[in-house]
């Protein structure tokens, strides 16, 4: 026994080694916040002082030992895994000095400096280090967004893969059990709700199990999600789900690739029917489970009795925290028997097979109820002679127990009286074989669950016997593999039909960037097999991941970024930069980078570069890092600036202009008031920049082509940039695009959903109307509601061929206009969401320019021409635009006033790479892609 002595006192512990008959005091140095004993070894404690400080003790606390400084409230952990190897291990996440968090491993009696390990490379978020069975996670917030990493039985970290449109605000890790992770994800859109995401063994691929479960907040500021784990039976949880601002309870039984409402029971307590009819009515529960051990909470299950579920609730369209009843289900969810009008606490005494109910009121009370045929009846006992007031209840451990203690007061003034109750004496016998009954655990009369049939036995309601220690399901038959056993692989949906296909977002090929050659990967079929799952044959072979050779491919999407997220280069510290290639393998690839300091080193394979590459600045500046990745088969080449990057810059720019016409591209700066600035354009390749004092600039493109322009500005010694690509045609026509209001709610305006959203419309308008894609150009523009420019363009099929005629182009945009009009253009967002496609307006693109004769008129005209040239010069000169001046060059300009993204207050960042848009077909807006440059 272990007693703390008040701290206000003084700082000791008193512990006793005979059960309390003796105790001897030990005083300690350090005032004790809070103590984690190790899970197996009963002598082994951390504890966490007032002043942040963990120590470790191996003598129950006699002696101690000081491990670290600075240590998190809450994140150190004992190292235990299902193979309990190194149980000394400790996890802890600790401050640095100059107010950093990292991540960091020790032994419990040497964690100095020499023997720590740091399996995170560089720092993490405060307070997210988690430790939990097989797994460790941490957050690292980059560019304004948390990334989320896991390492599976402490292999090496892997960011966390939710799908791409999900970007989380928040996350909770709810469940590690059975080599799985069970995660609640609030989105960028979700206020009160949260959705559910189950991953893969190795806890990296998440896919979607429930969205818009609700969630509240706990005493402590905690979050605390509507989900439930019925103990006793893998893969059944409960949740209550937001629908319309309604709650409704959900039950599944294979870990979330199912849901369905609960059935309602057919009668009340006194025996009425209930007519409560799916979907339109069901029985709800709340699901919130107490945190103190002496008080039960309103919802209860044992893992000793799995059929068994006890909770509070009410039948009709949603839950209420008005007319609440308690209700039992003897057969693990299927149907549910209204058991109390009130609210009381219920105990599992004898795995179930006594039931033990007390009333929640604040009155005084004499009596509790007990049922000894799961529910179905109940029967009053006394447990006191004088009323008693009930502070909580509490069974003895062990699940043989027969024993509870209720903890109360008879007055306001009167200590507290603990009332313990043996209810041995009830039972004359302990159960027989013959008392028993097999039950068969079902869903709806599905008894394939999880992939098995599973037997249980229970005992028969008329026999009133003890039945000791539980034994567990009598018999497991696996079942035949079907689709009902198969959830949708990462990147896949599950759509009306049953059948997973791609999300609008995901590239199937994708799976294949990381693989070398030689080697083989695991092409998806869009389905996996739900964890756990023990089913055999059938559709297995069908539904599972095929090997497949890994193909050859030049490097493509390189980037490089710092461990720690940040972009400055501090004198005389080291800098680790990552190397990542979305295509192609760096294994088989030679790396050359050049720090920006005169200093470049070169890499043969990846193994140099897995642990990051450090580099040490030996003066400050702005430095300039390139990174050039090549094989045999082609070359990608990255850069990242280091220096201090100021807020942001975005050159706004139109998609398409005509050839020889006048362009504006502005350099839109936030804050718009930062001192003296210098501007400096690249147009294409050239290698001579031009120079401006100002942020707009005009100019012309002569030759027809993608082309692309880049403006750095200069503010002190800090340089922005970013990059922009035009296509230049000599004719072309505009289509302005609308879309179902209902896109609004999935839009997070940030440039990547754009891009896809571009995408997936081209690819319906190609669809609806067998309009070659090489005529269509679709851009997505930034902003609410969300709306789109269609760009109809000349396409040149051979070089002797001549180009459409401004007919053709016409003849084109009509059929669009047709089919936008007819509604034959829709794209579906996500299973249940179908999006419609409408023509706004049309407009063509001058065509030629009027050659003017030398006329009165004509002279009058050109004069005109010149006045207000000179007024459009001097009302640019003070960076004020006159809207409709040109329709192309402001097309994007009225859309592109969205400095800050919803989601994130910085949302683009020096390390974001800049867009590939190196062609019509993936020519798209891009916002706030920042670079510093030097």
């Amino acid at each position: 026994i272990m007693l703390l002595t008040d701290p206000e006192v003084e700082s000791s512990l008193l512990i006793s080694s005979d059960e309390g008959a003796t105790y001897q005091k030990y005083r300690l140095n350090f005032y004790i916040h809070s103590l984690l004993f190790h899970p197996k070894q009963e002598d082994w404690i951390l504890a966490y002082s007032q002043d942040q400080k963990l120590f470790s003790s191996v003598e129950f606390g006699r002696r101690w030992l000081l491990l670290h400084e600075g240590v998190a409230p809450n994140r150190f952990y004992w190292s235990m895994m299902g193979s309990g190897r190194e149980p000394d291990l400790v996890h802890l996440e600790a401050k640095t000095v100059d107010g950093h968090a990292q991540y960091i491993t020790c032994r419990m009696q040497n964690c100095s400096e020499a023997t720590r390990s740091k399996p995170f490379p560089g720092y993490i978020d405060h307070n997210s280090l988690i430790v939990q069975d097989d797994y460790v996670f941490v957050q690292l917030t980059s560019g304004g967004r948390p990334h989320y990493y896991v390492s599976y039985r402490r292999n090496a970290f892997t960011q966390m893969k939710l799908p791409k449109y999900s970007l989380p605000k928040d996350m909770h890790v709810i469940s590690t059990d059975e080599s799985q992770v069970f995660a609640a994800v609030q989105e960028w859109n979700q206020n009160d709700t949260y959705n559910l995401y189950i991953s893969d063994t190795q806890g990296v691929y998440f896919t979607l199990a429930l969205e818009n479960v609700k969630s509240s907040q706990g005493l402590e500021g905690n979050v605390m999600i509507d989900l439930y784990e019925v103990a006793g039976i893998k893969g059944m949880f409960l949740a209550n789900k937001k629908i319309d601002n309604q709650v409704k309870t959900f039950i599944t039984y294979n870990k979330g690739r199912d849901w369905n409402l609960l059935q309602a029971p057919d009668t009340d307590l006194r025996g009425n029917p209930v007519h409560c009819l799916l979907p339109y009515c069901s029985l709800h529960l709340h699901l919130k489970v107490s945190e103190n051990p002496y008080t039960s909470g309103n919802i209860a299950s044992r893992d000793t009795a799995p059929s068994i579920i006890v909770a509070s609730g009410n039948i009709g369209t949603e839950l209420s925290d008005d007319d609440i009843s308690m209700f039992v289900s003897a057969d693990a969810g299927n149907t549910w028997r209204q058991i109390f009008e009130e609210e009381h606490s219920v105990l599992y005494l004898d795995q179930g097979g006594v039931l033990v109910a007390i009333k929640h009121t604040s009155l005084p009370i004499r009596h509790l109820w007990l049922s000894f045929d799961e529910g179905k009846s109940w029967s009053k006992y006394s447990f006191t002679s004088l009323p008693l007031f009930v502070d909580g209840v509490l069974g003895e451990p062990g699940e043989e127990t027969l024993i509870m203690t209720v903890f109360g007061h008879f007055s306001h003034r009167s200590e507290w009286q603990l009332v313990k109750i043996d209810y041995k004496s009830i039972f004359d016998r302990r159960c027989a074989e013959e008392d028993y009954r097999p039950w068969q655990l079902h869903s709806q009369g599905e008894a394939c669950i999880m992939g098995a049939k599973r037997i249980y036995r229970k005992r028969k309601s008329e026999k009133k016997c003890m039945q000791g220690k539980y034994a567990g399901a009598m018999t497991s038959e696996p079942c035949v593999c079907t689709e009902a056993d198969f959830d949708c692989d990462y990147g896949y949906e599950r759509h009306s039909n049953g059948q997973c296909l791609p999300a609008f977002w995901y590239n199937p090929s994708s799976l294949s960037k990381d693989c070398s050659v030689g080697q083989s990967y695991l092409n998806s079929t869009g389905y996996r097999k739900v964890v756990s799952n023990n089913c055999t044959d059938g559709v297995r072979e069908q539904y599972t991941a095929k090997p497949q050779q890994c193909p050859g491919k030049a490097p493509h999407g390189l980037r490089i970024i710092t461990t720690d997220g940040k972009l400055t280069a501090e004198q005389g510290h080291n800098v680790t930069f990552l190397v990542q290639l979305e295509e192609g393998d760096l294994q088989r690839s030679l790396i050359q980078v050049d720090f920006g300091d005169g200093i470049a080193v070169s890499y043969a394979n990846l193994s140099s570069t897995e642990d990051g590459i450090k580099h040490i600045y030996q003066n400050v500046g702005i430095f300039r890092v390139t990174v050039l990745v090549e094989n045999s088969l082609g070359s990608d080449n990255a850069v990242l600036y280091l220096g201090d990057p100021l807020e942001h810059v975005h050159l706004s720019l139109p998609f398409v202009t005509t050839k020889n016409k006048e362009v504006n591209a502005t350099a839109v700066l936030w804050p718009s008031q930062v001192g003296t600035l210098t501007y400096v354009w690249w147009f294409g390749n050239n290698t001579e920049p031009l120079i401006t004092l100002e942020g707009s600039i005009t100019f012309t493109f002569s030759v027809e082509g993608m082309n692309t322009i880049t403006v750095q500005v200069s503010a002190g010694n800090i340089i922005l940039q970013d990059t922009k690509t035009i296509a230049v045609y000599e004719q072309f026509q505009s289509l302005r695009l609308s879309f179902s209001p209902n896109l609004d709610d999935y839009n997070p305006d940030i440039p990547e959903w754009r891009r896809d959203i571009s995408r997936v419309v081209k690819r319906a308008l190609v669809e609806a109307t067998g309009i070659s894609s090489k005529h269509i150009l679709v851009a997505v523009l930034p902003g609410l509601p969300t709306s789109a420019e269609l760009f109809i363009l000349p396409y040149q099929d051979a070089p002797a061929e001549n180009k459409r005629k401004s007919e053709d182009l016409e003849q084109i945009s009509e059929t669009l206009v047709q089919k936008l009009k007819q509604n034959f253009v829709h794209f579906d967002l996500k299973p249940g969401v179908r999006i419609l496609v409408h023509a706004a307006h049309l407009t063509a693109a001058p065509l030629v320019d009027p050659t003017p004769s030398h006329s009165g008129s004509a002279m009058l005209m050109l004069l005109s021409v010149v006045f207000v040239g000179l007024a459009v010069f001097v009302i640019y000169k003070f960076k004020r635009k006159i809207p409709g001046l040109n329709i192309y060059a402001q097309m994007q300009n009225e859309k592109d006033q969205e400095m800050i993204s919803p989601v994130s207050q910085r949302e683009s960042i020096p390390n974001v790479p800049q867009s590939e848009l190196m062609s019509p077909e993936q020519l798209v807006d891009e916002k706030l892609d920042v670079q510093p440059i030097g």
